[in-house]
């Protein structure tokens, strides 16, 4: 958000008093300007946290370090019609476009500090503005995370935001340094958010409360920020469930060079997902997509730091596998016999 913020072509209208005669005043009648754009919706002029020596205007941020600690960054797009539909709420995307972004820092046990946006919009409709610089900042504001800069230009609508946050040196919690005979926990619960987004396609149909409760994990997630943070020193390694549990944890156990035990029916399905049929939870629990929650290793002796520390950020977790020395994932039901599930998460390219 830079000089390069925003380009749009505006057009004079001729018949227009205040284009042919005062151009100043053009972005009141017809189009919002670059710089007004930005002023108007995205500038904030003081920040509590103040991280940022030098934000918005100039075609860099200067960004606050902090001794004895690394830089945590992270960026992810969200694409209209890939991403989200067409048509949506504006308030809800501008918190799930920074929600999917803080949910990374979360799995490093990063404090959020600032985040850059960039983005293309098919043309400046202040209304749509004016909500999704709402729901952005609410969330922003949430977690104490400045926006300092990024670009915004004409083309089909496209989100993509770059965060930044720290961590203690050596505190990070990562992919590779999951150990055999860890646990594996989860946070919160899964598949609501692809119940939603199946009934929102028209493969099935929810009841009106239903489909509303299990729309508010698709549309407004909750990076589990506080977790990850308490989970600094107990964890050896976690990751945030975007694409689905069974793939996610793949990338645990690849980096790792371990494999895994999943008890599949000890997954924390959804409040929705749980009145569906045993196939369809098991399926959305480990192949869902979007939950945005975490999924963390940890030794089997730090079980009660494990709990103390989702009690410390109010959130549950749900013991679910153990990490062992063979390679692949093994599924279990809950009386322990194999279960034979041919699954598959979300891939961007399929």
């Amino acid at each position: 958000m830079g000089r390069r913020f925003i380009y749009l072509h505006l057009h004079i209208r001729p018949n227009c008093i205040v284009c042919k005669d005062h151009s100043f005043l053009l972005y009141n009648c017809c189009m919002l300007s670059e710089f007004d754009l930005i002023a108007r919706y995205f500038v904030r002029h003081a920040h509590p946290k103040n991280r940022a020596t030098l934000g918005i205007g100039d075609d860099c941020a200067l960004l606050m370090q902090q001794a004895d600690m690394q830089t945590a960054i992270s960026t992810d797009m969200l694409v209209e019609g890939r991403h989200f539909f067409a048509g949506a709420d504006p308030c809800q995307l501008g918190h799930k476009s920074l929600a999917v972004n803080l949910s990374d820092l979360a799995a490093m046990g990063a404090e959020p500090q600032a985040f850059t946006l960039a983005f293309s919009l098919p043309h400046a409709d202040e209304q749509w503005l004016k909500q999704f610089s709402a729901g952005l900042f609410a969330l922003a504001d949430a977690h104490d995370c400045e926006l300092i800069g990024g670009d915004t230009t004409k083309g089909p609508l496209n989100i993509c935001i770059t965060v930044f946050g720290h961590t203690p040196i050596g505190q990070a919690l990562r992919r590779d340094t999951a150990q055999i005979g860890d646990d594996i926990w989860v946070s919160g619960t899964l598949g609501d958010a692809r119940l939603a987004l199946g009934a929102l396609r028209g493969e099935y149909t929810l009841d009106a409360a239903e489909l509303e409760a299990a729309c508010v994990r698709l549309h407004a997630p909750q990076p589990r920020i506080a977790l990850g943070l308490a989970l600094r020193g107990i964890a050896h390694s976690a990751l945030d469930l975007s694409d689905g549990l069974i793939g996610d944890l793949g990338h645990i156990l690849k980096k790792s060079a371990v494999g895994a035990t999943l008890q599949v029916d000890a997954l924390p399905a959804g409040a929705v997902l749980q009145k569906q049929a045993p196939e369809i939870r098991r399926q959305f629990t480990l192949a869902g997509g979007d939950d945005y929650e975490l999924c963390f290793t940890a030794p089997a002796s730090r079980r009660d730091a494990v709990l103390g520390a989702a009690m410390s950020a109010a959130t549950s977790v749900t013991r679910i596998g153990v990490i062992e020395a063979a390679p692949g994932t093994r599924l279990i039901d809950g009386d322990g016999k194999p279960l034979a599930l041919q699954l598959a998460s979300f891939d961007h390219f399929a």
